[in-house]
């Protein structure tokens, strides 16, 4: 493909003027191997996806580049994201928890661009489904994630399925100790190094101590949430699964709209609960370090260190979840008496919330389930304009429309859910009967 095109259809698709620094020098990289390093929320994906369609050609009837990432939510954004750029270029998206069988029928006709976890793709090719004898580029991305998560071993497998291969990219958001072991890389690959870059977000971030009267925090968070502005969304951090539930029930009984986020709920869940704070639903959302990387979302104006991070990596990744693409945001790290500070936890100035003892935050969004979706031929397109004529909204007041495979979310103005639901119930949309209901944040 023709950079010039890419490079366009990148501008317009990620409705951005320019590219930045880092994705200029990925657009110029013509090397065999390449690390490119650099720190969450600066535009990785855009800028190796610019890279690894230069090397593309019109489709073949082969695979042409694959994409591995760590987590099923990195691998839907970095679909969501190639997709449209790499246009006539079919692009698929393989991980667990997605159907196997819709996945499988994808594969009728060979797709040119896989992105997946390593685990599904492993699958893929150990039933036969694939053949990536050929691939052109290979694009490890979040590489340090994948190795911390125990995905060492079949990525390996993985590359011995798939030869000699044209050209490597990893990506990092840290230095890598040691290149992959498995791989035809080259000693000396271009390093791209952006993790000290200019516009690093840890410049335009207020980092926060938030000291509390006593051992447990719950009531100094409690306090300090009621005080966030109305609209804002704000992720709250702890170190432990129970942790999360117990954090998570409390700010509901105490009324705010939250939601939840840790490996041991389905994928569907997880992604409900990123779609619910995206969209304003439960602009809190209590989560672990799960959360704080290869998740596409934005407009974080706070991150809440309930827990003290385990280690300097979780404070950065934490810390990069706010202050993404030029935007401000805040860090508030709540501490007990007596509590051990590491010294890579560093505050810039000190703050107590006033008592706020029944005054939760509210949310003035609500979300619409649709149980119908891609599979089912509907559209952003067809929702909005079914909320709009049938419900009455105004165009402003459709945001967020998500459609999934099978299921389609909409947020709407919380005051107004309930007349719409009476106002769209009769209706059917492109001649089908879906179910409708409110999404209970």
């Amino acid at each position: 493909m023709r950079l010039n095109d890419i490079i366009g259809r990148v501008k317009e698709k990620a409705g951005i003027k320019s590219l930045n620094e880092m994705q200029r020098a990925m657009a110029a990289d013509t090397s065999r191997d390449t690390v490119l390093l650099a720190p969450t929320g600066s535009g990785k994906t855009l800028a190796f996806t610019i890279s690894a369609l230069a090397g593309a050609t019109p489709p073949t009837g082969k695979v042409q580049i694959v994409v591995v990432a760590p987590s099923r939510e990195l691998v839907t954004q970095i679909a969501e994201v190639i997709r449209p750029i790499a246009i006539p270029l079919r692009t698929v998206a393989f991980y667990g928890g997605h159907s196997m069988a819709d996945e499988t029928r994808s594969l009728s006709t060979i797709p040119d661009i896989i992105v997946a976890t390593p685990g599904r793709l492993l699958d893929h090719l150990n039933r036969s489904n694939l053949d990536l004898k050929g691939v052109e580029t290979l694009v490890l991305d979040e590489y340090d994630k994948s190795l911390e998560l125990g995905f060492h071993d079949e990525m390996k497998r993985i590359s011995k399925r798939m030869g000699r291969i044209g050209r490597i990219i990893l990506t990092s958001a840290t230095p890598l100790k040691a290149m992959p072991d498995f791989l035809h890389f080259d000693k000396h690959p271009t390093i791209i190094d952006y993790t000290e870059l200019i516009d690093n977000p840890s410049g335009r971030t207020d980092i926060v101590e938030v000291p509390s009267p006593t051992k447990d925090k719950l009531y100094t968070l409690l306090d300090l949430a009621a005080g966030f502005p109305l609209g804002s969304r704000a992720i709250i951090f702890v170190n432990h699964r129970e942790s999360a539930e117990r954090i998570h029930d409390a700010m509901k009984k105490a009324g705010f709209p939250a939601g939840l986020y840790h490996g041991g709920l389905d994928q569907q869940q997880r992604e409900l609960a990123v779609e619910l704070l995206n969209n304003g639903t439960t602009p809190l959302l209590v989560a672990t370090d799960l959360a704080s990387r290869g998740l596409d979302i934005t407009g974080v104006e706070q991150v809440v260190h309930y827990h003290l991070p385990p280690t300097p990596e979780n404070w950065t990744h934490r810390n990069g979840r706010t202050a993404r693409q030029n935007a401000t945001g805040t860090v508030y790290t709540i501490t007990a008496e007596g509590e051990n500070i590491p010294d890579y936890v560093k505050c810039q100035r000190m703050f107590r919330p006033k008592e706020r003892v029944g005054q939760p935050r509210q949310s003035n969004v609500a979300t619409l389930y649709f149980n119908g979706g891609k599979k089912e031929k509907i559209s952003r397109g067809d929702i909005a304009g079914f909320l709009m004529q049938k419900g009455g909204l105004a165009p402003e007041e459709v945001t967020h429309i998500t459609v999934k495979d099978h299921h389609s979310l909409a947020a709407v103005p919380a005051a107004k859910v309930r007349e719409t639901l009476d106002a769209i119930s009769p209706h059917r949309i492109k001649g089908q009967r879906l179910r409708i209901s409110q999404i209970e944040g």
